[in-house]
């Protein structure tokens, strides 16, 4: 009965998900040019709390824990498994505050209504991932400006989703970039559950009813450790509680 429930929900699902793509595309385009960076922002920040709304047409529910005090008034290095698209939503919705930037490729910069505005615009950084040299040197970039602005950055160091929720071995070279280049922030692990199953049958039709958790963790002042450590203790924290 799930399965066949799947197909329909599917459908609703895509249609309210590429209506808001497309919806949201020239609310970002004004709000930018008309309104800087805090309208431009906020019309980001709604436009995922609607994508979140699009996922709730499946019975997808969301659980995060946070616990955490974390200031606001210094940027953080947000570091999460990844195990599918809309493990993105709820970060940017949930941790709104804290103005998180991503470390996305750079073919998610073109072709994708909202979403690739917003990675363009919105202050993350695109990197080609063959060209180990200038991802380096725009991730250096990338920090300058976290550390000027007190915003936050959001990295996935698995660097693909992982298709099975098993964690993948963590990439560290952008993650020991970072907090070389960023003394003064604080690093926050997020572990993500069970987004991966939306897509166990591929992109249609999308598994209803999937609980997907995110669990905040406790921040690591990058000052308290080399980076090396610094990785090792955060790569353990993240995968320690992977269900």
């Amino acid at each position: 009965m799930k399965k066949i429930l799947s197909y329909p929900l599917s459908v609703l699902f895509y249609f309210f998900f590429f209506l808001t793509l497309l919806v949201f595309h020239p609310i970002q385009w004004i709000s930018l040019k008309f309104g800087g960076y805090q309208a431009h922002k906020k019309s980001v920040d709604i436009f995922n709390f609607f994508l979140l709304r699009c996922l709730n047409v499946l019975g997808t529910r969301f659980s995060i824990i946070n616990d955490q005090n974390i200031p606001i008034e210094k940027p953080c290095i947000f570091v999460s498994n990844h195990q599918g698209m809309y493990d993105i939503p709820p970060i940017i919705w949930h941790l709104r505050k804290h103005h998180p930037k991503f470390v996305s490729k750079k073919e998610l910069g073109h072709g994708i209504p909202s979403i690739s505005y917003n990675l363009r615009h919105g202050g993350s950084v695109l990197i080609d991932r063959k060209n180990k040299r200038e991802s380096l040197i725009k991730m250096a970039k990338f920090a300058k400006y976290l550390n000027k602005t007190n915003r936050s950055a959001v990295i996935f160091p698995e660097g693909t989703r992982s298709r099975t929720g098993a964690p993948k071995r963590f990439a560290v070279s952008g993650m020991q970039l970072l907090f070389k280049q960023m003394p003064e922030a604080l690093i926050v692990p997020i572990t993500i559950n069970n987004s991966w199953q939306l897509f166990k049958h591929g992109n249609f039709p999308i598994e209803p009813g999937i609980h997907i958790s995110l669990k905040v963790h406790e921040p690591i002042p990058v000052a308290s450790d080399d980076p090396e450590s610094l990785v090792a203790r955060v790569e353990r924290t993240i995968t320690a509680d992977i269900k």
